[in-house]
């Protein structure tokens, strides 16, 4: 059976204005001076990492601060804002998981990012998306390296016990191309609003909306 494998939280609903304003708010709570307007931030996300983001920036300033617990915060931030703010699936995401669910076909959620984040996410999307819509999901503390290592990948094709070949990955950034590429896993690029300038020339796709029609046309998927 085939599997379709979403990426990241933005490949799902598109988050990552909600993850920048985050990231100001907790900077204001640690009584840092620091703001991320959206051009710096979009310079900022041609790798992954929000932690590495607060330490790489501090110390471009000659500054010293707790990245773990100012990205704590961060989250804390980012699980309010979606809880209060009105989140929707991006374009296609609902219909390509209820027609693959239809036709059989597996749907994981491959992120790296924390178990709360995720549930955060779900419980602002339900009813038209719920926890049992995939058959995996991992987090943070599924693997110990982060994308673009293939470590997030090599889990979910063991534990789903899915051929490389007969899967398909839908990634919203760079280091999620990779990834999915460095375990074999062909991969569709759906930019963010945030990362739509990158180049995703790597990936064997790149669409602004899902269509399993298409997903199915680059890797057979079921006969529909």
């Amino acid at each position: 059976m085939p599997a379709i494998l979403f990426g990241s939280l933005s490949t799902i609903a598109d988050t990552s204005e909600l993850q920048r304003e985050s990231f100001n708010q907790a900077f204001e709570a640690s009584g840092l001076d620091w703001r991320w307007d959206r051009d710096e931030y979009l310079a900022m996300l041609q790798g992954s990492g929000g932690r590495e983001r607060i330490s790489t920036y501090a110390a471009s300033l000659g500054q010293t601060v707790d990245a773990e617990a100012v990205h704590h915060k961060k989250s804390e931030c980012f699980q309010q804002l979606l809880a209060d703010g009105d989140v929707r699936a991006r374009p296609g995401v609902l219909d390509t998981i209820q027609t693959a669910k239809r036709n059989g076909v597996k749907v994981a959620w491959v992120t790296t990012t924390t178990a709360e984040n995720i549930s955060a996410l779900l419980a602002a999307l339900q009813p038209a998306i719920q926890r049992s819509d995939f058959d995996l999901i991992l987090d943070s503390s599924t693997v110990d390296r982060p994308k673009p290592d293939s470590a997030a990948y090599d889990f979910a094709l063991a534990s789903l016990h899915e051929e490389r070949d007969r899967c398909i990955a839908i990634e919203d950034n760079i280091d999620g191309v990779q990834a999915a590429q460095a375990a074999g896993v062909t991969c569709v690029a759906f930019p963010n609003e945030n990362t739509a300038d990158h180049n995703f020339g790597a990936a064997e796709a790149r669409v602004a909306e899902l269509k399993f029609q298409d997903l199915n046309e680059l890797i057979p998927l079921a006969t529909i």
